[in-house]
């Protein structure tokens, strides 16, 4: 698997330039414009190093980084600042609002690819759990982190999925434990129903077995 990294910088050049060249070296990388946008980013991908720009505009590198160090979900993410500003006081505010390394800029592309390969040799990649959880008593639908609200058709099919995971359920069985055998629905129903909730919950736990009904995988 890919090591995931996440660079966050204003400037339009170092986000194109660094991208290039870190995937070169085989990681997969992710870019946003400003603090506020990076951590939008970082909730999506769960990235394994975050490049942090120190100074941005909207949230600045150390809000950014005190607000990742705040969140359940990205606390243990490691964070490298680049910043144009090498003084004293500089880094130490950094290393005080929880960055594990800063990196000086002008960025001179050996020495930034040296470092993130030492940053990387000191985690295991430990992918952020997206396993599927039911709660029938509060009426809600966690997928790691998140918290996931469904109308009540959706609520009940995939209630009816996960009750099982692995075991195939025929479009019949659906329509008559979801909708009831007095209720007349489309034939299409289903799919829609299905389609939505892989928009929300995402797209590899439901499985469709062609000609034959759906199943549900962890």
């Amino acid at each position: 698997m890919a090591y995931r990294i996440l660079l966050i910088d204003d400037e339009a050049d170092i986000l194109e330039f660094v991208k290039y060249n870190l995937e070169k070296d085989g990681y997969e990388v992710f870019t946003a414009s400003n603090g506020a946008e990076g951590l939008e980013v970082a909730l999506k991908v769960k990235p394994h190093l975050i490049l942090l720009d120190m100074m941005m505009p909207v949230l600045d590198g150390i809000e950014t980084c005190k607000a990742i160090r705040q969140s359940p979900t990205l606390k243990n993410v490691m964070v490298v600042f680049l910043s144009a500003v090498g003084t004293e006081e500089t880094m130490v505010q950094g290393y005080g609002v929880g960055a594990d390394d800063y990196i000086n800029k002008p960025i001179k592309m050996n020495v930034l690819r040296g470092r993130v390969q030492a940053i990387l040799k000191r985690i295991t990649p430990v992918e952020i759990s997206d396993k599927i959880e039911i709660d029938v008593e509060h009426y809600q639908v966690r997928k790691g982190e998140e918290v996931i609200t469904l109308p009540r058709k959706e609520f009940s099919l995939l209630q009816l999925l996960h009750s099982q995971p692995g075991k195939l359920y025929t479009r019949d069985e659906i329509y008559a434990k979801v909708w009831g055998n007095k209720v007349v629905v489309g034939d299409r129903t289903i799919d829609v129903h299905i389609r939505k909730l892989r928009q929300k919950i995402g797209e590899d736990h439901i499985v469709t077995v062609k000609g034959m009904g759906y199943k549900f995988e962890e």
